[in-house]
């Protein structure tokens, strides 16, 4: 099917999501021309794998028994609403929690070097510990950190700094930072994720942000106050200190401002924006953390036994390398805003059908579906997208399948907007109808920078 590309490693979910809209326009294409024969929309020439969906219930298709047979009433969509929701459902026959990242389930079950018994009882002992049944991968994540970057950073701090360990030692956390960074995304929306029923696992969950962000490049608090009390209040308003809506978003000049504001000013923006609103309290609290970080890399670096050069590897270059994708990943996400309605999330958000940010960061490419309700648990977005995908449509949502918000951004930024129209899914009637240059020029149109008078015509009182 045209530019659709069905990745090999895209989770069950995304599979699912990405077969129901692919589909979708294969019906308005053959719709807008019924001389074509079937067999051209069936074609797998531009994908890795066909994406049809599976009959027999295995890995990536839609199951049978979970949906509807051809020919019944109901329609694919309402079927793929009822098998995703299988998996999330603790009391289905179908409920899949996600162990780790990099595996699904069925392919743990089938490995030939893990016991079914121990990868049963690791599940048994993990949901124990876990707020919601699904993420026992947050137990493992929780234990590969405090079993390899915690006594990793310590060792340099405290024991013996060699440069080789402490190369080691960053691209290894390089490696994690991603997904660590989307586990503490649904910890601050959650207010937690491990259960409240013990009190060990309580105090755990209050207790171990303090430990890891530091290592993984995060202030204390920081991610708290900036995006639940600031980002998602704001969104990408006038008033929003990560707003994209006063940038050209295609211009590497706008890009070097945006990146360095927050780079160089959010130790003073953040609590002044607080302040501003009037919010002293908060305004406080969120100087306090950032500023009490600040002292401790300062502390660090001067009395422990490896110095500046360990506390430089261990704490200071994993706060320089996040910061900066922060900002990338934001600006990707908020690049495309319609200047017709830019207060709608529909409008200046977008959906993402891709690998990285879905398997590998708690489904962080539905980020539309996050800022339409921001408390929404990470294996409900698909779900919520299928639901509402008519919504989207008739909102003119962007939804986007094979590239991750990092390549948005360059992509953006070399201003290539044939390969983003290819990567764009189109849905609905009035997006379906575009060619790919059409869409190219489509997108373009969302990346324009705001006048003041049109913040202020826009954004009315957001925008005092």
């Amino acid at each position: 099917m045209e530019h659709i590309v069905f990745a090999h490693d895209l989770t069950k979910a995304d599979r699912v999501v990405l077969e129901t809209l692919a589909t979708d326009y294969s019906d308005h294409l053959k719709k807008k021309d019924s001389q074509v024969p079937d067999s051209a929309y069936a074609s797998a020439s531009d994908t890795e794998t066909t994406g049809k969906i599976n009959t027999n219930g295995v890995k990536g298709g839609v199951h049978r028994d979970a949906g509807v047979r051809e020919g019944k009433t109901a329609t694919r969509t309402e079927a793929a609403i009822s098998h995703l929701s299988s998996l999330n459902d603790p009391s289905s026959t179908h409920f899949e929690p996600t162990i780790t990242n990099f595996f699904d389930l069925a392919d743990l079950q089938s490995s030939p070097y893990l016991p079914s018994w121990l990868l049963s009882s690791y599940t048994k002992w993990a949901t124990s510990l876990i707020r919601v049944p699904t993420d026992v991968l947050m137990i493992t994540h929780l234990l590969l950190y405090f079993l390899t970057t915690v006594p990793s950073a310590f060792y340099l701090l405290f024991i013996n700094f060699t440069y080789p360990h402490a190369i080691l030692h960053a691209a290894i956390n390089g490696w994690y930072v991603g997904t660590y960074t989307l586990m503490m995304h649904q910890h601050i929306h959650m207010r937690g994720i491990l259960t409240k029923s013990k009190w060990y696992t309580r105090v755990f969950d209050a207790v171990f942000p303090y430990v890891l962000d530091p290592l993984m490049g995060h202030t204390w608090n920081s991610y708290y106050y900036h995006h639940v009390k600031h980002h998602h209040v704001e969104g990408n308003g006038p008033d929003d200190l990560s707003s994209t809506i006063r940038y050209q978003r295609d211009e590497l000049t706008d890009f070097l401002k945006y990146v360095g504001r927050f780079y160089f000013l959010v130790w003073l923006d953040l609590p002044m924006y607080f302040a501003r609103k009037g919010k002293y309290v908060t305004a406080l609290k969120a100087g306090f953390w950032e500023y009490a970080s600040y002292a401790m890399l300062a502390v660090m670096w001067k009395y422990a036994p490896g110095g500046g050069k360990a506390t430089f590897w261990t704490l200071v270059l994993p706060l320089l390398v996040l910061r900066v994708g922060l900002m990338v990943g934001n600006w990707g996400q908020h690049a495309f805003v319609d200047d017709e309605d830019p207060e709608s999330d529909y409008r200046s958000s977008i959906t993402l059908v891709d690998v990285a940010s879905n398997r590998h960061c708690y489904n962080d490419g539905y980020h539309t579906s996050h800022h339409l309700n921001p408390m929404r648990h990470w294996r409900e977005h698909p779900v919520a997208f299928l639901r509402g995908k008519e919504t989207y449509a008739n909102n003119n949502a962007l939804v986007f399948h094979n590239i991750d918000y990092i390549m948005i951004t360059v992509r953006l930024l070399k201003k290539d907007y044939m390969t983003l129209a290819r990567c764009m899914v189109p849905i609905g009637e009035f997006q379906m109808g575009m060619t790919l240059e059409e869409r190219a020029e489509y997108l373009k149109r969302h990346t324009r920078r705001f006048t003041e008078e049109e913040v202020r015509r826009k954004f009315g009182k957001k925008s005092n």
